[in-house]
């Protein structure tokens, strides 16, 4: 996860990194390959949804372990920038594709109001993958299906994981 550019600070090089990290699409497939056959749920929503998650995951996980608020603030605001500007070329391409007009970013910031009032309405979960698999899995289609529930419950865990551990090497936890 880890580049340098001398032409950027410190933390917008954090925020660099993280951000080709959250699209970084190898765990994504991955985790399709060791979906489940007997999986109760449409694979493509899946396939799609699961980089939505990682890039919600990895937003929410600067704003969570980074202590310092004006770190925070900065890889936050720089991330975001560049998801946005990320969603802008996808919406156009996508748009082109199909002649629909789609707003990727929207989608995003859907995605993230979603699985926060889920974590919000869930306080005493004892851990946040907890409510965030089976809201995964209902954007899916199908919130009880145990296998798509894992599967973004796995994608939630190793990105934030991730995320800590990447905070910690370059000293922003």
């Amino acid at each position: 996860m880890k580049t340098t550019d001398p032409e950027t600070s410190p933390l917008q090089q954090a925020a660099k990194n993280l951000f080709d990290f959250a699209v970084d699409r190898t765990d994504t497939k991955q985790l399709m390959d060791g979906l489940h056959a007997r999986a109760d749920i449409n694979r493509t929503t899946v396939e799609y949804e699961l980089p939505l998650l990682k890039i919600i995951t990895v937003g929410w996980s600067i704003s969570y372990f980074i202590n310092h608020p004006p770190y925070k603030k900065e890889v936050s605001e720089f991330f975001w920038n560049a998801v946005r500007e990320f969603s802008l070329g996808l919406s156009e391409t996508a748009g082109l594709m199909t002649g629909a007009d789609i707003d990727y970013f929207q989608l995003i910031k859907d995605r993230l109001d979603r699985y926060v009032a889920a974590l919000n309405d869930q306080p005493e979960a004892p851990e946040p993958a907890v409510v965030i698999g089976p809201e995964f899995a209902g954007a899916c289609g199908n919130r009880e299906d145990v296998f798509t529930v894992m599967t973004g419950s796995r994608m939630f865990i190793a990105t934030a994981g991730s995320v800590k551990t990447y905070l910690e090497e370059v000293k922003l936890r």
